[in-house]
């Protein structure tokens, strides 16, 4: 993994030709880090969205097409290092033909869940046109959202004094459990 520190340096040499490979490597990350260099006026606010999302979908399509042409020759070795089994990877595969916009957000939701439902999405043959539309919908705000947290940062980073990083894992993971909670509402019986 790259520190912060380099992705910055990175970022700030070669602008948003450097941001795409990155961001398509590790999303989240780069995308606060961008919101940061935006904050600091090393990058254009539009270009770091546009180029974040962009590389967020590809991200997501080659994941698609691994799961939809190749899942079942991957090495188990590589799905359990990323904390998959064939198993698990099946039952998703089989969630996705009636649940496939909720476990697309919940894959969007828990970045490390993320893997294995675009590979079952892929297998279970979502159509590619419904799946790049959804994971658009759910990728504009999650993207906007980790850029408005790294420039807030770097815009509150003077004003910090030590209390900055507290408050700001508090915040980050209140939002997440705001985000998941409706998840978890039960089902109501249907007649």
């Amino acid at each position: 993994m790259i520190e912060t520190p380099e992705l910055i340096s990175l970022i700030r040499t070669w602008g948003l030709g450097m941001l795409a490979p990155l961001a398509l490597l590790e999303g989240p990350m780069v995308s606060v880090v961008a919101g940061y260099a935006v904050s600091l006026g090393a990058l254009p606010l539009r270009g770091v969205l546009i180029t974040l999302v962009l590389a967020d979908l590809a991200g997501d399509a080659i994941l698609y097409a691994i799961g939809r042409f190749g899942a079942g020759r991957i090495p188990p070795h590589w799905l359990r290092r990323a904390g998959v089994t064939r198993r698990h990877l099946a039952r998703l595969t089989l969630g996705f033909r009636s649940h496939d916009l909720r476990l697309l957000m919940l894959g969007k939701l828990t970045h490390a869940a993320g893997f294995a439902v675009l590979l079952a999405a892929g297998a279970a043959r979502m159509p590619f046109a419904r799946f790049l539309l959804a994971n658009l919908v759910l990728t504009i705000p999650k993207s906007a959202a980790f850029v408005m947290i790294g420039w807030v940062f770097g815009l509150a980073l003077p004003l910090g004094d030590g209390w900055l990083w507290p408050a700001l894992t508090l915040a980050a993971i209140a939002l997440f459990l705001l985000s998941i909670l409706p998840l978890f509402r039960p089902r109501r019986a249907t007649p």
